[in-house]
Formats: structure tokens, sequence, C-alpha cells
């Protein structure tokens, strides 16, 4: 089993569009959240979420959307896409720069690209409306491309022209953990050289109200209160949208190219709850199993684990699921290893979440610190004994894991080393 390290990042979200002010936002727990104009309506109960700036893909149509000058985006792609569409192709170009890649190095049978995206409810809304009121024929010819699951490997694949593996994950907000897995699986055994990993979501009104009607968001109005995992006083998660992009490489392409990674992705695990639809299993018996094959996978004890980026949403079940989980892998080592929800500051971005924190965990591994748990002022008492650093920390954790969980109980959970 060949070793896989992170090379490059691409981030466009809400507590930045790069890796400087991304990292400037974790270290100084600078959060993203902001009342959004969209749902301040009588009958719409949530009132905030966590934006992506400088970009306006308010539209259904692309001709109107604005995003920073530093982007070239053709027509012809912009056409076929949806709003994580053109957030994940800009993060895209970002980590391919980040990485220092040729075009040779992408456009080969041994780079592939897998990616994680819900699709667009705000698209798919627009286009069934218009095919019911004007007519079947009056639909755009990109309209289908643009709007169901599959949308960001569509488009990127073709864009960036990948002749390597291909895939697009759904298991809600373990999509990109699964894409990360797999791509570690085909990069360790030999099967590609790299591959890229990609979540995004539109973060809009059709993407994020949805849950509301399951009791799942946050009816905070104040921002600063709106997203507190472990919180005693928690209510449920902010909305978010925007777009992240891992490189993995093998470590002979990282030799051959002399470039210097972020960090090891050293392996994962994964388990299913087998509980219910949609709520974590009480025990977190799921995401225990996952973090132990994680831990067995890569030849990791529970002492040596210096940081936990939980999944933690800010929900009142599932952070006290995750609570357990972790007290029941860590057992004595628990109060050790320092826990944080980077969700305190980003807000849920679904099917994005896991390439995102995962971005966070380099950029900190590399950076030398650890994010804090933003926004927690007591600590639920069913959270008690977790190591929750209220502040960041100055000291680069070697060993970490990323934890994520999904509808029907998908638990994913990643292993990353810290490299010299």
């Amino acid at each position: 089993m060949r070793k896989v390290y992170i090379t490059g990042l691409g981030l466009i979200t809400s507590i930045g569009n790069s890796v400087p002010e991304v990292e400037a936002s974790l270290r100084e727990l600078k959060h993203g959240i902001e009342v959004f104009p969209p749902f301040q309506k009588p009958d719409v109960p949530v009132k905030v979420a966590a934006t992506v700036k400088g970009f306006d893909t308010s539209s259904a149509d692309f001709e109107d959307w604005t995003y920073p000058a530093e982007y070239s985006v053709r027509r012809e792609l912009l056409r076929s896409m949806a709003p994580n569409g053109l957030y994940a192709h800009c993060a895209m170009t970002q980590a391919i720069a980040d990485a220092a890649l040729t075009e040779a190095d992408i456009r080969n049978p041994r780079t592939g690209i897998y990616c994680a995206s819900g699709g667009s409810p705000f698209l798919l809304y627009h286009l069934m409306t218009r095919m019911r009121e004007a007519g079947v024929m009056r639909c755009p010819p990109t309209g289908i491309v643009a709007s169901i699951a599959g949308t960001l490997n569509f488009n990127l694949v073709a864009a960036f022209k990948i002749e390597g593996v291909s895939c697009g994950f759904s298991s809600a907000c373990a999509s990109s953990g699964h894409a990360a897995g797999y791509a570690y699986e085909d990069i360790a055994t030999g099967r590609q050289d790299r591959v890229f990993v990609v979540g995004a979501e539109d973060g809009n009104y059709d993407a994020i109200l949805p849950f509301a009607g399951m009791r799942a968001l946050s009816l905070q109005s104040d921002p600063d209160l709106a997203s507190r995992p472990f919180d005693v006083a928690r209510d449920g998660f902010v909305g978010t949208g925007g777009g992240a992009v891992l490189v993995l490489e093998s470590e002979e392409a990282v030799a051959k190219r002399g470039v210097k990674p972020y960090a090891e992705l050293a392996g994962w695990g994964q388990a299913s709850d087998g509980h219910n639809v949609a709520m974590s299993h009480p025990e977190g018996a799921g995401l225990a199993r996952a973090m132990r094959n994680a831990l067995e996978s890569t030849g990791v004890a529970p002492a040596q684990v210096e940081y936990i980026n939980a999944h933690a949403t800010s929900t009142p079940i599932g952070d006290i699921s995750e609570a357990r989980a972790i007290r029941t892998i860590f057992g004595e080592s628990t109060a050790a290893v320092p826990v944080s929800s980077t969700k305190a500051l980003t807000g849920h971005g679904l099917s994005l979440s896991t390439a995102m924190e995962t971005a966070f965990c380099a950029i900190a591994m590399r950076g030398g610190f650890i994010p804090g748990a933003a926004h927690l002022k007591e600590v639920d008492p069913e959270c008690s004994g977790l190591n929750l650093p209220r502040e960041t920390i100055a000291r680069k954790p070697r060993v970490v894991l990323n934890n994520s969980s999904g509808f029907g109980g998908a638990n994913v959970t990643l292993v990353l080393k810290a490299v010299d």
C-alpha cells in the first residue's frame, strides 16, 4: 500500500475564498454566519446562513452570475453549471495552482476525480416549473447536467479533461468523506497516481430551508449564537454552501514532482448505524465503529490522536451521539484529545462538509495549530468528558481524526498524519 498525501487545496467557503483567508479565520475563530436576506419573511422561521462572499448566484440564469475577477470561466462551461458547480470550478482552479500541477499531470489516465454534491434543488425546481408552465421543449438542453446530483463530476471531468477514474458520491453529509476514502484506496493500491476530491453545495434558499421541516435548523436570529456545537443551548445547524477540493497524490508522485504536502491521508474507516433514516444512533454505535476501523487500518492507538475535528452540527441529538461515540473509543484518553467542530464557524455544508473540514485539518497541521470550539459557553452535560478548548491551541497536531455522519447512519472517519 502506497502512502497518500494531500498536496493541494482549493476553498470557496463562508470563512474565506483562499487558503490564507481560511487559515486566518480558523486561527481567529472568525465565523462566516450572517442574517440572510432571502430568509427575512414572516413565514420563514430560519433567519441566518453561512454565506459565500464575493459570489452572486441568486439568479437561475448563469448570465446574471457574478464572481471574483481572478476566475475566468467560459460561457460554454457556465451554461451547464449550478451555483455549486461554479464554486467547485473555482476551488479546482485554486487547488491545481496550489499543488503546482501541469496540464500533463491532470490530463492522463492516472489522474481521476471523485465528487460529492446533493445537486441543485434551486435549478431543478426552476426547470421543472418552466417545463410545466412553458412546455416540455422550453427547458435548456444543459438543464439536467446542471441540476442533478452528478453535476459536479459531469462538469469537472469535461472542463478539466480528466481521463482517470470519476464518480459522484451520494451519502448525504458523509458524501465527500466517502469520496476521500475511495480516492485514498485507488491511490494506495496503485490504480491511480492522483485523485481530486471535490465537495460543493449551493447553500441557497432551496438547498437549506427543506431542513426546517425536519426541525434540524437553528432558529436563532443572532449569528453569534446560531451554530454552537456541544453547547447546552444549541438548537440546530446553520446551512452553508461553497466548494472544496483536495488534491491527493501517491508518495511516488510527490517525490517525482518535488512538492511538499500539507499532510498524509493515512487511511480511513466507515460503518453504518443500522438504526434510523435520519437520526444518529443514540449511542453513536456506527460512528464508533467507523473510528475504530480507521484507527485499526492505520495502526494508530487512540492515545496517539492529538485532535478530532468532530462532525457535530449543533443539533440536539447528533452532538450527543458523537460525544458518546468518542468516549466509547477513547475511554481514559478522552480528556486528553482536543475536540472541536469547525461548523461553529462555517455552518454545515452537507455533502461539502468532509472535504472542507479535511482541508481545515490539513491547514491546521501545516500551520501548527488546533482550532478551538467556537461559541461554546456551557457544555451540554451529555457531552461532558470531552476536551473542548475554547481558544485556538498553538500546537501542531501529529495525528488527526475527521468525522462525518450522514442520513441513514452512514459514518466515515479519515485519519491524517503530519509530515515534516
